[in-house]
């Protein structure tokens, strides 16, 4: 074996850590599981049930990783304004009976415009982020328990559950009645070939994003790494698939998660102001020397912040089917602790959305193995906080690592 095949697997590696120790995590908790008789990590409803459980934390982390893009900045805020906004959403839809898809644009705008009050003291004030989203966590907090005057409004209608919590194919209640083999055959086939295109189109991807680095002469991986890459990816779409095939078919909350993650991906990877927020957690001395608008980049990553905590807000009120004041509840923990783990740096200017969106996945199969195992509680938020500490702790010995090179 060359120094260079070497060498390419060993950065392979290190650039995939948290997603081997994803697989090893799963790997262990379905040992475990299977050992204890509690079923099985892997059961089709488990993976369903996990993708439902996480996809606001998904959503919260991609958002919390562009305010940690720009200096390890957090935003302890988020928990409360998807209180707020679910507040807002369940009294429009269930109390005053409006109108769901201008209910649901309101709210969204209502997010928009609290993520811009946030960046405004931030970005312009230079108020601490730390402050202002303290400040906003209690705010946020005291004005969902004002609008819900401490009740849970409950249920939500069926149209706006639909929006959220449905599952494609949307095989009817009545053929799963009359014939279950034949909805199970559509719901098998339509989501295995949903599966197929998802991987076509990804081959397709990457392929093209080689050749245009290798087109602008940027180092790429060696083409055996690169297929690697491809097949265990390809492979884990399609094991996922048909374990989702095999239960409902795939939520729709999923492709909503997967639409957000693919924007995010792509602003932050391939466009310029997305580059200025890794320019601004890097040396922000040096954007601004540079000519980057540093404080109309906070401002942007804090408003977004607020619009995705709205997304998530609407997102929890179809799962939950109520709008609660206790809802949101360290949901920026959620967030933070993701991004963290995913491999941002605490430090600012290191992160990605796909590795924001393994550490939500790292999180939410943590708590769903534990749960499986019956852990109690206080024990699985110990693990967590000390999972969370490992993370931050291998990434300052990285740092001081290279510093020291």
């Amino acid at each position: 074996m060359s120094s260079t095949t070497t060498y390419n697997i060993k950065r392979t590696l290190k650039n995939n850590t948290i997603f081997i120790a994803l697989i090893v995590v799963m790997m262990l908790f379905q040992i475990l599981i299977v050992a204890t008789g509690n079923g099985s990590l892997f059961a089709p409803a488990n993976i369903t049930n996990i993708i439902n459980q996480n996809a606001y934390v998904v959503i919260l982390a991609t958002g919390m990783l562009l305010c940690i893009l720009t200096g390890g900045n957090i935003d302890l805020s988020v928990g409360s304004i998807v209180a707020f906004v679910g507040a807002i959403a369940g009294t429009l839809i269930v109390n005053l009976h409006w109108n769901i898809y201008f209910s649901i644009l309101l709210c969204l705008v209502v997010g928009i415009l609290i993520g811009a009050w946030h960046g405004l003291w931030i970005a312009f004030v230079h108020i601490p982020p730390f402050i202002v989203t303290l400040a906003g966590m209690l705010l946020w907090r005291g004005a969902a328990l004002i609008v819900l005057n401490g009740l849970t409004i409950s249920p939500m209608p069926d149209s706006y559950l639909a929006l959220f919590s449905s599952y494609i194919p949307a095989v009817s209640e009545k053929l799963i009645n009359e014939d279950l083999a034949k909805a199970s055959s559509i719901t098998f086939t339509v989501t295995m070939l949903i599966a197929a295109v998802c991987c076509i189109l990804f081959i397709v991807a990457e392929i093209i994003k080689r050749n245009s680095r290798k087109a602008k002469g940027y180092e790429v991986t060696s083409f055996g790494v690169f297929i690697s890459k491809i097949v265990l990816l390809c492979l884990v779409i399609m094991i996922v698939a048909t374990l989702l095939a095999q239960d409902k078919g795939l939520p729709i909350i999923l492709v909503i998660v997967a639409v957000i993650v693919l924007v995010y991906a792509y602003y932050t990877q391939n466009t310029v102001p997305g580059r200025y927020l890794y320019a601004l957690g890097g040396n922000a001395k040096a954007a601004k020397l540079s000519g980057v608008n540093t404080d109309k980049v906070m401002f942007f990553a804090y408003t977004n912040m607020g619009f995705l905590s709205a997304v998530a807000a609407l997102v929890c009120v179809a799962r939950f089917n109520s709008a609660a004041p206790t809802a949101g509840t360290n949901y920026e923990m959620d967030a933070i602790s993701s991004c963290f783990i995913g491999g941002a740096s605490a430090y600012g200017g290191t992160g990605t959305v796909s590795g924001a969106v393994v550490g939500a996945v790292f999180m939410g199969v943590l708590n769903n193995g534990m749960s499986i195992l019956g852990v109690d509680s206080n024990w699985q938020k110990a693990v967590k906080g000390l999972v969370l500490l490992l993370a931050v702790l291998f990434d300052v010995v990285s740092k001081k690592k290279k510093s020291s090179k």
